[in-house]
């Protein structure tokens, strides 16, 4: 019984392993790895929970009675681009936060702002 769940057993590895990492680490590129790695366990998370077994794909056949709905994985695409985007967009921030502060550790950049 437990073994056939694997996926979720996966999923809740990969969503404790990106907190622990996002909690863990002071270094923001950590921090972004994390927030991807947690991003991914929802995903597999989402696609899992959608998954019918016996389910075929929705096009309409004589002998066919159960469709997978197509809709969460359409939504787990957009979110994947969406995450892509964003983890870009911390890319560009941490860069500049780099350029700002000489450093992209949290310490250090809190330190330098309570100098300010």
């Amino acid at each position: 019984m437990l073994f056939g769940l694997y996926n979720y057993w996966i999923v809740v590895a990969l969503m404790m392993l990106g907190f622990y990492i996002i909690i863990a680490h002071s270094n923001l590129i950590k921090k972004l790895v994390g927030l991807s790695i947690f991003q991914t366990s929802v995903f597999i998370f989402y696609i899992s929970v959608a998954k019918i077994e016996g389910g075929s794909a929705p096009i309409l056949e004589a002998d066919t009675t159960l469709y997978s709905n197509p809709l969460p994985h359409v939504l787990i695409l957009t979110a994947i681009v969406v995450g892509i985007a964003t983890t870009a967009l911390g890319l560009a921030l941490t860069m500049r936060i780099n350029e700002a502060y000489g450093s992209i550790e949290e310490e250090t950049i809190q330190q330098q702002d309570k100098q300010l």
